[in-house]
Formats: C-alpha cells, structure tokens, sequence
C-alpha cells in the first residue's frame, strides 16, 4: 500500500530545500538576535549546555527516530502500513522508559555536571530545565521521521517552520520581558523558550500523524513483537551508540576548550567567549547556506532503504552519485563566497570582529563535512549503520585529540580547535568513502565530484575577492558590493562548469 501523496525524491529535495531555507534563515535571525541580547559569554554559556542536550537526546530519541525512518520506507513498501504502527508504538515507549533513568541522574547531579564536567555553575538551571525539551523533541523526531520514511515530506517541513517562529518568539519575548538577569537566569529563560516551542511541535506531529495513519488504514500482516524489538533494535542501537559516543566527545571538548583557553592566558570570561563567537557565531553562518543539505540526506536515507528492500542496487548506486554531484556543485561556490564575504557579513551580524578569524578553514571543513555527510547517510540507507558509528567515534577522537594537545599552548589557542575541525573531516570523508565504495560497489566520479567544481569555485573565489575589495575600496556598501559579487561569481562559476563539460541541470535530472 502507498504512503499516500508522496513526493518524488526530486520534488521532496526541492520542496524541503525551499522550507528548509525558509526555516534557516529565520533561525539564524534568531541566532543573531539572541547573541545582540546576551552577549558572546551568555552565547558561549548556551554553548556549553547544548551538547548536554545532545547526549541525552542520544541515549533516547536519535537511534529510535532512524529505526522509524527505515523501518517505515521498509513496511510501506512491501504494503504493511500496519507494521509501521506497531514500530511507532515500540519507539514511543522505549522513549518514554528510556527518558526515566535520565531525568534521574541528571536531577541528582545537575550539580557536579554543572561544576566539574562543563567547568561553569551557572550552567545549572539551563540543565535541569533541558529535561522536558528532551522529551518533547524526542516524540517530535519520532514522528518527524516516520512521515519521511513514508514519503510525505510537506508537514514536517511546515511544523518545522512554524516551530522555528514560535520558538523565536518565545525566547526573545522572554528576554525582552525579564532582562537583565545573572547569565544562569539568562541561560533558564533561553531554554524555557525552547520547551514552549517543543510542546507546540511534539503534539502537532503527534496528531498529524495519527490522522495519517488513520488515512493508510491497518492492512498488512504487521510484524512480530519479537522480531519487530530485534529489527528497532538493530538500528536504533549503533546509530545511538555513534550519536551517544559522538556527543559524549563533543561535550567534554565544548567543556575542554575554555579551560584549555584559560591554560592559554586567556580569563575566563573571555575564552568563553571566544568559545561562543567560533561556536556559536562563524559555524552558524557557515552552516546556513548549506540547508540544501539536510533535505538531500533525509530523502537519500529511506529512498535508499527502500531500493535495498525492493533489490535494486543498481540504483542504489545512482541515487549516491547523483546526491554526491549535486552537493559539491552547490557547495564548493558557496564555501568559497563565504570565504569571500564572511567578514564583513559576520561584523554586520554579531557585530563581533572575531567572527571571520577562522572563516577559510572552517569553510575548508563545512565543505569536506558536507560530502561526508552524504556518504555517512548512503551508509545508513543500506544499513550499514555500525560503520558510520565507528567513523564518526574515530573523528571525534581525533579531534579532541587536537583540542586537548594545542588549545592550551599560547599562542595556538582556539586555532588548534579549528585545526582537529579540519583533520577530523578529512578523515572522516576518506573513511567513509572507503567504505561507501565497498558496500555498494560503485565507482566514484571524481572529475564530476570533486575536480570540476573545485577549480570553477576557485577560480571564481580568487576572481571575486579582488572584485570585492575593489568595490569596497571605491566607497560601495555591504550590501552593493556583495549582492555585485555574488551575481558575478555565479556567472563565472557556471561558466567554468560549462566549460569543463559539467551541467547542473543534468545533475538535477539525471
């Protein structure tokens, strides 16, 4: 049985691309408004909190919402909507039992965890009050992710959306009601904020997909309670296990760097804040043109579940290759402008001059990180899940590896940070696409991929830098020069396209 009105793979690419833009640009409006508000140290406070965030959500919701995405693509398409049921009540209990015993640690020793572990008191509330946004984001994943399983990609992009407005709404109505606080209360009301929204996205998807479920009706054989628990659990395991040991990693490193920093010379008022402009400030608006990026993964994972289900596998390797060409084309030219234009832009933004330091490596990694995520979800699309597990473990070791030897040196500082950034996704992106070649078999087109666009996005970076400053140095604004840049280089880069025989539209279509 059909999951109903899906959308092909290229229009739900399209459509969560336009949504998901919609959804980032006001997020990171957000994000901009929010560190005017608090400051770099408060940011760099919420900093330290939101990988706390993220491990929890690892250990409950993160394996879980991928099982339902497989699992869901997986029963749709050998006509077992009934299946998907049962899978959805399985998760929705694991969550919930899962959700105790870590509400209970983190009550009794939000305290220690607070003092020892992220290395600042006033951390504490902010980590209590993350409790009930775990949960709520949990069963707002869950179903996020059914509904992509199924193919239906219009409703969780618009909740998304509406999610992201009220939750700017909340948090800044909060602060703009009750500042000025200690940094503790600031970081309380953040999250508050946060948990208002979750209570809106939680029940909506909730809803949204009972009625769907109601739609598809209960047909299918279903599935045994007992190999329904194995097969939830042969996912949700390694991908939480990866999640749990990645995020692990990644908190003690957001804890380790301001130490490391105040080991530097640095006080400790400022390491956290330089902690929160890198982190909070220039990765943000890295990230921010590459949404494209999300709805690619999120179509490929199930779209390739479903090929391997039904034994297609030479299009499995179709399918990789076209979303490998279309995010290099997209991504090398907007790194490169980035690049280009990130100064500045980061200055008219946070208003903070800290912000394009670190801008040409940290743009070196978004881009490398960008192929390898797209590589990481072709491996989970074929359930190769442990492997990507074990990648990802490798990487976050190898990077704090870097921030625990060369942060703490003066001199080297936050620059050792952004140098595990770049190694880690260079071995990231080796290793996974090592091991993408061995379980599909496909060979890589690294003219299509890599070379092509490499070279038009450097020759158009290199080209626009000199035409930027000209403009700049002649008297012309922000906004004049960048908009004459980057119309410009967009020429010039699909040009340079054309001229190697590389065409985005046959990426597109092919």
């Amino acid at each position: 049985m059909s999951a109903g009105r899906s959308m092909s793979s290229g229009g739900s690419v399209i459509f969560l691309t336009i949504f998901g833009t919609m959804t980032q640009v006001l997020g990171f409006g957000y994000r901009v408004a929010l560190s005017r508000l608090i400051g770099a140290e408060v940011m760099g406070l919420y900093q330290l909190i939101m990988p706390v965030y993220a491990v929890m959500q690892s250990v409950t919701a993160v394996g879980l919402a991928a099982a339902c995405s497989n699992l869901t693509s997986e029963h749709l398409a050998l006509g077992n909507p009934r299946a998907v049921a049962q899978v959805r009540r399985t998760c929705m209990v694991w969550l919930v039992a899962l959700m105790i015993p870590i509400s209970a640690v983190v009550l009794t020793c939000s305290d220690p965890i607070s003092v020892y572990w992220l290395g600042d008191a006033r951390t504490q509330l902010g980590l209590m009050l993350l409790l009930p946004c775990v949960l709520l984001t949990g069963v707002e994943n869950i179903h996020k992710q059914l509904f992509y399983g199924a193919g239906l990609v219009r409703t969780p992009a618009v909740v998304d959306l509406v999610e992201q407005a009220i939750r700017a709404a909340a948090v800044l109505g909060l602060l703009i009601c009750f500042l000025p606080q200690y940094p503790e209360r600031v970081v309380g009301l953040v999250v508050c904020g946060m948990v208002v929204c979750e209570i809106f996205s939680s029940c909506t998807m909730g809803l949204l997909f009972g009625r769907a479920l109601n739609r598809w009706g209960r047909g299918g054989a279903g599935q045994p309670a007992g190999e329904r628990r194995r097969r939830v659990l042969s996912i949700a395991f390694p991908v939480g296990v990866n999640a749990l040991m990645g995020n692990l990693m990644g908190a003690v490193n957001a804890a380790l760097v301001p130490k490391k920093l105040v080991e530097s010379g640095l006080a400790q008022g400022e390491a956290v804040a330089q902690f929160g402009v890198v982190c909070g400030m220039t990765i943000p608006m890295l990230a921010l043109p590459t949404v494209y990026l999300g709805a690619i993964s999120l179509v490929l994972v199930p779209g390739l579940a479903r090929l391997v289900a039904l034994g297609q596998r030479r299009k499995v390797e179709e399918k990789i290759s076209r979303a490998m060409a279309l995010v290099s084309v997209l991504t090398l030219p907007i790194m490169a402008m980035m690049v280009v234009l990130g100064s500045d832009l980061g200055m008219l933004l946070f208003q903070q001059e800290e912000v394009g330091r670190y801008l040409a490596p940290l743009a070196l990694a978004m881009a490398l990180g960008c192929y390898q995520s797209v590589l990481a979800a072709s491996l989970n699309g074929v359930g190769r899940q442990g492997t990507v597990a074990r990648i990802s473990l490798l990487c976050d070791l190898v990077q704090l590896g870097f921030t625990a030897g060369l942060v703490g040196i003066p001199g080297i500082g936050m620059g050792g940070f952004v140098l595990g950034v770049v190694v880690s996704s260079v071995l990231g992106l080796v290793l996974c696409a090592r091991e993408t070649a061995r379980h599909t078999g496909m060979t890589f087109s690294i003219f299509q991929w890599m070379t092509a666009p490499g070279l038009g996005a450097l020759l158009m970076g290199l080209t626009c830098r000199l035409l930027y400053q000209m403009l700049r140095d002649s008297g012309a604004g922000f906004l004049i020069a960048g908009g004459c840049t980057m119309a410009f280089g967009s020429v010039l880069y699909l040009s340079a396209l054309h001229a190697q025989g590389v065409s985005i539209r046959g990426i597109r279509k092919g």
